[in-house]
């Protein structure tokens, strides 16, 4: 019988599979991140949303090279929702997925995961970390290609584009979220 665990659950299933200090954090972070979209735009199901980001990357450190086809062998052995795992694979969709978001909260997953990783290396560069970090400062980052290149641009662009909003709106929001 498949559940859909707590945020706190689903943190517990990522430390299960993942010992990387880094991994835990963005694991973390994607999900306060969601949980704050959810906020303003799902209310009622925040924990939900934060569920979802915390398992997005589950499988990443142990399988980069399967990422998001071993997170479903992974959310099923410890039967997990099929509509959360749903939701975990799209954000690696056209990459490691063909599992197109649909939903709302899949698109801001997508838009906000690379996202949050870039904003994340501006904030280590910078002696007071996220504090007065904003989105001029981070579109100076985007902008350089050799600046955090594991982020990829296209995919946050895209995700913007997904959400219908400009690229320094969906900054904004993000920087709002990861500093609440």
């Amino acid at each position: 019988m498949s559940y859909i665990p707590t945020p706190e659950q689903a943190l517990e299933l990522v430390k299960k599979y993942n010992s990387e200090p880094f991994h835990i954090q963005h694991a973390e972070t994607v999900s306060k991140v969601l949980g704050y979209f959810a906020g303003k735009h799902d209310p009622d199901r925040i924990d939900y949303w934060r569920t979802v980001g915390m398992l997005h990357d589950i499988d990443f450190e142990l399988y980069p090279e399967q990422h998001c086809v071993k997170a479903v062998e992974l959310l099923h052995d410890n039967d997990v929702d099929d509509g959360v795992i749903r939701s975990v694979v799209s954000h690696g969709y056209g990459l490691c997925s063909d599992v197109k978001p649909e939903e709302y909260m899949e698109k801001v997953l997508f838009a906000v995961d690379e996202l949050a990783g870039l904003i994340g290396a501006a904030a280590l560069m910078r002696p007071t970390g996220m504090e007065g970090l904003g989105v001029k400062s981070v579109m100076k980052k985007f902008k350089s290609k050799g600046f955090a290149a594991g982020c990829s641009r296209d995919v946050i662009q895209q995700g913007a584009d997904m959400l219908g909003v400009d690229l320094p709106e969906l900054i904004e929001q993000t920087l709002e979220a990861m500093n609440s």
